[in-house]
C-alpha cells in the first residue's frame, strides 16, 4: 500500500493542470527499490508419544498442554505416535491400544504430522493397524492432520511415503521407517515402511522426483536405555547422508542420546520420550528439535542448524496431578511450584548427568540452581 500511495503522487505531479504543464520536482526523494525478506519456514519435532496403562486413569488431554510455545508456535510440528488405536479394550504395554481421544489431543496442541512406522504399531495385529489407519485418514480429511510411516495401499503408500510438507514456498520430504515391529504383518497391505535400505532409498529417491528441497530422515532405531548411540545407528546414518537426505532425526530408546555431524548432515540419534509412565533412570528426560529451513528472495534455500530443546514428563503427584511435559528451560528455578519437590531436583540431576554423558546443552540454558 506504500508503494501505490508514492505512485499516485508521482503521477499527480506530471498531469497538466490547467493551460501550464506540470514540469518534474527533483527535489521529491524516489522510494528505494523494494528488497523481498527471506521467509523461514520452522518444524518441529518431538519423541515418543507412549499411553502405558496407568496414563489411561488421566485426562490425556493435559499431558501437552504446557508444550505450546513448542509446538504451537512451529509452522508444522512433527510427533512419533508409539501406540495403536486398535479399539476398546484400552491395554498400555507391552501391547498399546489407546482411546482416540489421544490422538485427536495430540493434534489439538498443536502436532501436525504423526509419525507410525515403530515397533509398536502391530501390537493388536493387521486388525489394530488398519482401525488406526481409519481414524488417521479421517482426521486428514476433517482437520488436515497428515501422518507418515504406514499406508493402506498402494495409492497412499505412494502420496504418504515419502510426506511433502510445504510451508512459505519450501517443500520438505519427511521419511519415516523402523528397524522392525513386535509382531510381524501377514499380508502385504497395510504397509509398514521398515529399514530396508531398498525401501528407504526408494523413498529417498521419490522425493527429489517430487522437488523435494530438503529431506528429513526419521528411524525408528537404535539401543533402548543407551545415551550413546550405536554402531548400527551410525552406518545408517553413514549411508543416509551419502543418499542425500539433509537432516537425520531418530526416536525409540527412550532416552536422549549424543548428536553428530556426518558428511556435514546434522544427527540426533533419539529425541527420547514425550510422554510415557517410566520412571527408569533418564527416560524422563527427552528432546524437541527445532528446524528451520529458509527461503530467499533469489530463490536460494537453506536449512540453518538445529535447536534442541530440553523436556521433562512429570508424573502425576509431581507437579500436577497429572502427567505433562514441560520445557526444562521454562520451569528453572521454579521448585516451589512442585507439588513433589523432590522431582524438581530429579529432573536438575537428571538434566546435568544426561547433558554430560551426550555432550548437548540447550543454547543459554544451565542448569543447577534451585
Amino acid at each position: 500500500m506504500r508503494h501505490k500511495r508514492i505512485f499516485i503522487y508521482l503521477f499527480a505531479l506530471l498531469v497538466p493542470c490547467g493551460p501550464a504543464r506540470a514540469q518534474w520536482n527533483y527535489d521529491i526523494p524516489f522510494p528505494k527499490p523494494f528488497k523481498a525478506a527471506p521467509d523461514t519456514v520452522s518444524v518441529t519435532f518431538i519423541g515418543d508419544l507412549m499411553m502405558h496403562e496407568a496414563q489411561l486413569k488421566y485426562d490425556c488431554d493435559g499431558f501437552l498442554s504446557e508444550l505450546g510455545a513448542v509446538t504451537r508456535d512451529a509452522d508444522i510440528s512433527v510427533a512419533n505416535l508409539e501406540f495403536t488405536l486398535a479399539g476398546k479394550p484400552y491395554t498400555g504395554y507391552p501391547s498399546f491400544s489407546a482411546p482416540d481421544e489421544y490422538a485427536y489431543s495430540i493434534a489439538g496442541h498443536g502436532v501436525d504430522v504423526f509419525l507410525t512406522a515403530n515397533n509398536h504399531i502391530l501390537d493388536k495385529g493387521r486388525r489394530g493397524l488398519v482401525r488406526t489407519l481409519q481414524v488417521y485418514d479421517s482426521m486428514r480429511e476433517d482437520h488436515g492432520i497428515q501422518y507418515t510411516g504406514c499406508a493402506s495401499d498402494p495409492v497412499s503408500d505412494t502420496l504418504l511415503n515419502p510426506l511433502i510438507v510445504v510451508g512459505k514456498g519450501v517443500r520438505i520430504a519427511l521419511v519415516n521407517f523402523t528397524y522392525d515391529t513386535n509382531f510381524q504383518p501377514q499380508p502385504e497391505w497395510p504397509r509398514i515402511r521398515s529399514m530396508e535400505k531398498e525401501d528407504v532409498k526408494e523413498m529417498i529417491d521419490r522425493a527429489k522426483r517430487r522437488g523435494a528441497d530438503f529431506i528429513v530422515a526419521l528411524p525408528h532405531w537404535g539401543t533402548e536405555f543407551r545415551l550413546r548411540h550405536d554402531r548400527d545407528q551410525a552406518e545408517w546414518a553413514e549411508w543416509l547422508a551419502g543418499q542425500g537426505v539433509d537432516l537425520i532425526v531418530g526416536a525409540h530408546p527412550h532416552v536422549v542420546q549424543d548428536t553428530s555431524h556426518v558428511h556435514g548432515v546434522p544427527v540426533i540419534y533419539s529425541m527420547g520420550n514425550a510422554v510415557s509412565n517410566m520412571s527408569k533412570e533418564n527416560t524422563r528426560l527427552e528432546l524437541a528439535v527445532r528446524s528451520r529451513f529458509v527461503n530467499h528472495p533469489d530463490g536460494h534455500k537453506e536449512m540453518l542448524e538445529p535447536e534442541l530443546v530440553f523436556l521433562w514428563c512429570c508424573l502425576p503427584g509431581t507437579l500436577r496431578d497429572n502427567y505433562v511435559t514441560i520445557p526444562v528451560a521454562s520451569f528453572m528455578g521454579r521448585r516451589s511450584e512442585w507439588n513433589d519437590p523432590s522431582d524438581y531436583d530429579n529432573m536438575i540431576a537428571t538434566y546435568n548427568r544426561v547433558t554430560k554423558e551426550t555432550g548437548l546443552y540447550e543454547e543459554n540454558h544451565q542448569a543447577g540452581s534451585h
